[in-house]
């Protein structure tokens, strides 16, 4: 019988589609930056997006300029992953009770009324699960509206004091004490982190550690905290009472847990603390092996030219602390609180007006973000009881 032979793949979109098609030959660190395999098993090639396009350091591209099978193969698997991002969606919960919120049943009654302080509540009861609701889920038995509520929290976080709340709510009519501010948002942050912990947002395989000291009851603290490099989600952090005798191994470990993966690359500063839980959470024998950047310093470095995004980051927690005066307590809920607040309600003009929430695939739908964090996280905590 006539030997059979394979077609021979000769165009650099089919060999590029090839690459793709096998495993271990890409390597991801961000949508603009990846790291192919060379398939004469000598090295690997640097695949790069800029302002004039896709860069690759392979000869092909180098000496002829035409997009190499490297490129071809970066464009696929990149148009691939995209495909297969879901998105979550949070919705407000309904200003009409259509559905029972926790069953989702429509046999529902109204089944009395609940009284505030702001107005009457309308009780109703689900005859599916027996179980009863009202629509202001997470604010029931507060004194004051959730807008006014939502309102404190969103001037809070974007720079004023307790006290100066207070004097902004007052010209819209609104009298509370800085003491009723304050208690708001330990409550509705401790609420909000026990809905928001059980999300895994979809960020990118490079993440960025640094550390900020900051005054906690007049003593010097240190702020640790890792952040995605493409999306800007602040995904994890920690208070220690030291920087160089400080165990990071914690930190990368709630990393992991939160994202649900390891990064392909870690980039730090040269803190020894960054080297010894690296090697402890994140380094293994098996392929593809995490990379340790440490030396962001350096000036030149690919890693050092958007560095500023850590800085950025740092700044606001700086900024906070000093309109506080320092930090009250070291389990302080302040930190938590800045933390949603950057990545679900804050857009950003680096991600073009989205919040790094949306980035990471998570979109907190209606006018009112805070207003939905708490009625879907006061939902879910009432469901689990």
């Amino acid at each position: 019988m006539p030997q059979k032979f394979e077609p021979l793949t000769t165009t650099r979109e089919e060999r590029g589609k090839a690459i793709t098609e096998k495993k271990g030959q890409i390597w991801r660190y961000s949508d603009s930056l990846y790291r192919v395999k060379s398939q004469s098993g000598h090295g690997s090639y640097q695949v790069k997006k800029n302002d004039l396009g896709w860069k690759c350091t392979c000869p092909d591209h180098q000496m002829r300029g035409v997009e190499c099978k490297h490129i071809h193969a970066v464009k696929l698997s990149f148009a691939i992953r995209k495909q297969v991002e879901t998105v979550m969606r949070i919705a407000p919960i309904n200003s009409t009770a259509d559905l029972c919120t926790y069953c989702g049943s429509s046999l529902i009654i109204k089944d009395g009324v609940r009284h505030n302080d702001y107005g009457d509540i309308q009780v109703f009861y689900c005859k599916e699960c027996g179980k009863h609701f009202v629509l202001n889920a997470g604010f029931e038995g507060m004194k004051s509206t959730p807008q006014d509520i939502t309102a404190a929290m969103q001037l809070y976080f974007t720079g004023l004091s307790f006290r100066n709340v207070t004097k902004a709510l007052k010209l819209h009519g609104v009298k509370v004490s800085h003491v009723a501010v304050y208690k708001w948002i330990n409550k509705y942050t401790a609420l909000m982190e026990q809905y928001i912990e059980k999300i895994q947002p979809q960020v990118s395989d490079t993440w960025r550690a640094d550390e900020i000291y900051v005054k906690i009851k007049g003593d010097m603290k240190y702020v640790f905290a890792v952040m995605d490099d493409e999306t800007r989600y602040w995904i994890a952090q920690e208070v220690a009472g030291s920087k160089f005798k400080h165990d990071a191994a914690k930190i990368f470990r709630d990393a992991k847990e939160i994202a649900g993966k390891r990064p392909n690359v870690m980039v730090t500063d040269g803190l020894p603390a960054y080297h010894d839980a690296f090697n402890r959470e994140l380094y293994t024998n098996t392929k593809p092996q995490s990379r340790h950047v440490n030396a962001i310093k350096l000036t030149g470095n690919v890693w050092n030219e958007n560095n500023n995004k850590m800085e950025r980051l740092n700044g606001s927690i700086r900024d906070r602390e000093k309109t506080m005066r320092g930090i009250k307590k070291v389990d302080t809920k302040v930190l938590p609180g800045m933390q949603i607040y950057h990545n679900y309600v804050r857009p950003h003009e680096a991600l073009d007006g989205k919040t790094p929430a949306e980035a990471c695939g998570i979109v907190v739908e209606g006018e009112n973000k805070w207003m939905t964090l708490i009625q879907n996280a006061a939902t879910a905590v009432a469901k689990e009881r």
